[in-house]
Parts: C-alpha cells; sequence; structure tokens
C-alpha cells in the first residue's frame, strides 16, 4: 500500500460511513422525542469530531495547511488501518442495525424507546463509541501527519468522556433496575475488559 492508497481507504471509509448512517438520520427525524441532552456542550462535542474526522484530513490532501507535520508514509502502517477501518464500518453498521429506532445522533430518548440488550449491545454498552475509536485509530494509521492523524483520538476521546456518563444516567432515568442490570454485565467498549 502507498499513500494513495491509504488516502482512497480513508476517503471509502467517509463515504461509506455516510451511506451506513443516512437512512437512520432520515428516519430518526420522524420520531417523537421524550427527553434530550441537545445543549452547546453536546453541539461542540459533535462539531469538534466532524472537524477532526472529516475537515481536518480533506483539508490536509486538498491543501499544504498541515504539510509541516507529514512524517515518512509506512505502508504495513496504512495496511493495518485499512483493516482497523473495516471494522469499524462493520461495528458502526451492526450497531446502527441492532438499534434500529432508537438511534439518534444526540442524546435522546424517543416515544417507544426500547433498551438494546441484543446483537453487539449483549456483549458492549456502547458499540457506537468503539467504533469511533477505531475509526479514529484507523485514521491515525492511514494518515502520515502528527496533526490530522491523531486528532480524531483527541475530539472522540472527548466525546467519549464527555457523553457516556450523561448517555448511562439517561438510560439509568429510563428503564431504572433493567438498565442497571444490564450494565453490570457487559463491558462499555471492550468485552471482558473495558
Amino acid at each position: 500500500m502507498n499513500e494513495i492508497a491509504a488516502a482512497l481507504v480513508w476517503i471509502a471509509g467517509l463515504l461509506a460511513w455516510w451511506v451506513i448512517r443516512y437512512p437512520y438520520q432520515r428516519r430518526a427525524r420522524g420520531l417523537k422525542v421524550i427527553r434530550h441532552h441537545k445543549d452547546l456542550e453536546e453541539r461542540l462535542l459533535l462539531l469538534f469530531s466532524i472537524v477532526t474526522l472529516a475537515i481536518m484530513p480533506v483539508t490536509h490532501w486538498a491543501t499544504s495547511l498541515f504539510r509541516f507535520a507529514n512524517y515518512p508514509f509506512q505502508p504495513s502502517m496504512g495496511l493495518l488501518g485499512a483493516v482497523v477501518l473495516a471494522a469499524f464500518l462493520w461495528l458502526f453498521r451492526q450497531s446502527h442495525s441492532d438499534l434500529g429506532g432508537n438511534w439518534s445522533v444526540t442524546l435522546e430518548i424517543r416515544e417507544r424507546h426500547s433498551l438494546v440488550t441484543a446483537g453487539v449491545y449483549r456483549y458492549i454498552r456502547h458499540p457506537m463509541y468503539a467504533s469511533f475509536w477505531l475509526w479514529a485509530l484507523a485514521q491515525a494509521l492511514l494518515i502520515p501527519n502528527f496533526i490530522v492523524g491523531p486528532a480524531s483520538l483527541v475530539s472522540v476521546g472527548f466525546l467519549y468522556m464527555r457523553r457516556s456518563g450523561r448517555e448511562e444516567q439517561m438510560m439509568m432515568d429510563e428503564f431504572g433496575e433493567e438498565y442497571r442490570a444490564y450494565a453490570e454485565k457487559t463491558a462499555r467498549l471492550i468485552p471482558g475488559i473495558f
């Protein structure tokens, strides 16, 4: 693999992300929201993620803005990045599929919301966040730039740290003991570890 192939893999991953997400996002618009956390912090976290996962890489390839931070491309890192990106796409798609109508971009409880404990949710409580960690890692491996490559690891880290606790509290408020029992038997991100 060379640097151009790695860039094409990254672009294909970004397009696949959009193709997977779009139908769920479109369907979610028609579902009534009962409770949400759409505050300024939530919007800034999502914006920061979009900037680092999409805008910065495109800017990197389209301009010379970040060129000073480039380092030599390593084919083995590119290949590993492609494998990690494939794992991201699988987990991302499966998370959406398992959530169905319960999915939303922001922290929301919808009418007829149910607690999903099947599919990948049988093993981890936050597979969507886990998928984003994989995407960020893939980007760090595919883009040989000390700023653009790892920037998404920072944004995903902030997103996870700031949102996961609020999300778990929201689920606890909605589902009570059912969620508590589910949380006790599942890991947050990595089955059997964390």
